[in-house]
């Protein structure tokens, strides 16, 4: 799939992983019930489980930063609190590679940051979508596409 594609499909995702669980639970999705198919909330619901996993003790500061980052400076503040929240966690296998962390660290500060200051959801939801698209699009694609990386990437 191309970068525009999977560009496309990240909005989509990310989109229905902040939104509301009972508006997401209302939704409903395009076509069959096909695992190979394209379902932003079926992917954001695997993401949300991927996200759940999280320290308090760490994200409360990397959400103070976003939250006193200037308008021109979130997607910055949030690209590097992911970087810093990777960094304090331990590999658990050698085979989990670095895009599959950013893409949990990413979810985990979105979701946290979601809860904990629900005004910035969608300055959160902008600087998500940057942050995937400008650092995770190519993983995203290499591995067939959000599809792909839902099923065999949440492991």
């Amino acid at each position: 799939m191309a970068a525009a594609g999977i560009q496309t499909q990240t909005y989509h995702v990310i989109h229905c992983l902040l939104q509301n669980e009972h508006d997401i639970n209302m939704m409903e999705t395009d076509g069959p019930e096909d695992d190979n198919s394209f379902d932003p909330v079926k992917i954001a619901s695997k993401l949300r489980e991927l996200g759940d996993d999280y320290d308090e003790k760490v994200i409360q500061p990397l959400m103070k930063n976003v939250q006193s980052a200037s308008a021109d400076q979130v997607l910055t503040v949030f690209s590097d609190s992911v970087d810093s929240l990777c960094k304090t966690w331990v590999v658990e296998r050698a085979e989990v590679v670095s895009e599959k962390q950013l893409l949990k660290a990413a979810i985990t500060l979105g979701l946290f940051m979601k809860k904990n200051c629900p005004s910035m959801t969608n300055v959160v939801e902008d600087a998500m979508m940057g942050f995937v698209n400008n650092r995770l699009t190519n993983w995203i694609a290499e591995q067939g596409g959000w599809v792909s990386v839902a099923k065999n990437s949440m492991c």
